[in-house]
């Protein structure tokens, strides 16, 4: 007894075989058959699947020098992560932190362990797994094997659960705070980052959006969304009343608040609440296209990039007053058409000729769509004005320079249409009129 207690006490070491009394014959399918001598004191005390193993109630079969056999079966892709248990069997609790060797190896030897219901080493696993960063490709492996380990390994889990609501409320309220102000040059970086988290929480593509647009998210935004607004205008006074060409830091924070604005055309348009943002673009359209026009001065570099997102700006607004998004009188719809019309065509040719002439420090993203989707835009605009200003307007268009764009054709023949059959028309709406009249 006292030489068992003795041998039990002494240093063991992995894979020493003139003190092993037991072997573990790792074996796969694809015929891999490993001999590795370990000691069965240690195997009992760190797994429960080796002390049923080597118990008097399981049968072990000897080999050729008196040793203990378990045999043990294993894919060839958890081969060596079946060696690693085994190793950490002998290394000490506290010198394990250092021994993973990164995520993919630590979520290896962690299924075996599972599988070999080594207590132990599972809860080590679980907290370096729980507690070091993962890549992209780490995270879907974790996600794919965790959830079948059992309750025992869920901490791992625990960066991937659902937020309370009141949380995630709390962070928009932060991130759209940020998202809407006017913070130093420096930190628009962190601006724009909040700006498209932002966005990608109200969308919902194979999931459901991070936050519905109920009242309290709408009131949220309009309050913030107003802020903005306010602090565009006053810099557009500003700017209205300086008689000299812009400085370049001013043109910059221009371009910021242009940039904004067209972010928060998509955020206001998710949640189907454009028109403070359509009433204040209107209200300031005189000014803008007075401020930013590509041909006043001569256009450069930062002017037209600065046009292209005015033109971005406007096709959003002008987008939800022609299909009726937002409703607002003939007289309003007539100053919008008189005041885009003309900026639209010149932007565009100024646009065009930029991109097209091969200066590379021009960096322009222009979106093809943003072409194709103002043309009906106009036209549906333009049709939804009383019969005397269309005229007005196709007469203007008809005699201009730029009449390729945007072609107005289809607004045209519906004009011509309606201003054909008119007196008809009226004629029998009068006639069915008098008909219904009579007692």
């Amino acid at each position: 007894m006292e030489s068992t207690v003795t041998e039990a006490m002494a240093p063991c070491y992995f894979g020493d075989r003139s003190s092993s009394d037991t072997v573990v014959r790792l074996r796969t399918s694809d015929g891999r058959d490993d001999w590795l001598y370990c000691h069965s004191h240690i195997l009992i005390e760190k797994s429960k699947y080796f002390a049923d193993r080597l118990s008097e109630e399981w049968p072990t079969c000897q080999i050729l020098d008196s040793r203990n056999c378990v045999e043990v079966y294993c894919q060839e892709s958890d081969f060596d992560s079946h060696v690693n248990v085994l190793r950490l069997f002998y290394v000490k609790e506290n010198s394990r932190d250092d021994i993973w060797h990164g995520v993919r190896n630590a979520l290896g030897i962690l299924r075996v362990a599972v599988e070999l219901e080594c207590s132990q080493i599972v809860t080590a696993c679980v907290n370096y797994l729980e507690a070091v960063p993962w890549e992209e490709t780490e995270e879907e492996e974790i996600l794919k094997a965790i959830p079948g380990m059992g309750s025992q390994v869920l901490p791992v889990l625990s960066r991937l659960e659902p937020v309370n609501p009141l949380a995630i409320m709390r962070i928009f309220r932060a991130a759209i705070q940020l998202a809407t102000s006017s913070p130093p040059l420096d930190m628009n970086g962190l601006k724009t980052s909040a700006q498209e988290q932002l966005e990608y929480m109200l969308t919902e593509d194979d999931d459901e959006p991070l936050l519905k647009a109920d009242d309290e998210i709408r009131s949220e935004v309009k309050q913030c969304m107003s802020r903005l607004f306010a602090r565009f205008n006053s810099f557009l006074e500003s700017l209205f009343c300086e008689s000299s060409e812009l400085a370049s830091e001013t043109l910059h924070i221009l371009q910021f608040y242009l940039s904004d604005l067209s972010w928060a055309c998509q955020i206001l348009t998710k949640l189907e609440i454009m028109r403070d943002l359509v009433i204040c673009w209107m209200d300031a359209s005189d000014k803008v296209v007075k401020i930013v026009h590509p041909s006043n001065p001569e256009p450069n570099g930062e002017t037209i990039k600065m046009t292209l997102k005015t033109v971005e700006v406007a096709s959003k607004v002008l987008e939800s007053i022609a299909y009726g998004n937002v409703i607002l009188p003939a007289s309003k719809r007539l100053h919008a058409v008189k005041v885009w019309l003309p900026y639209v065509r010149v932007a565009k040719a100024a646009i065009d000729s930029a991109t097209s002439s091969g200066d590379e420090t021009l960096e322009l993203k222009v979106d093809g769509e943003l072409w194709q989707s103002l043309e009906p835009t106009f036209v549906s605009l333009v049709l939804t004005l009383p019969s005397g200003d269309q005229a007005e307007i196709l007469t203007e268009w008809l005699g201009n320079n730029y009449i390729r764009y945007p072609d107005l054709t289809e607004a045209f023949d519906v004009w011509c249409y309606r201003s054909k059959v008119a007196k008809r028309r009226l004629t029998i709406l009068d006639g069915n009129h008098g008909r219904s009249s009579t007692p």
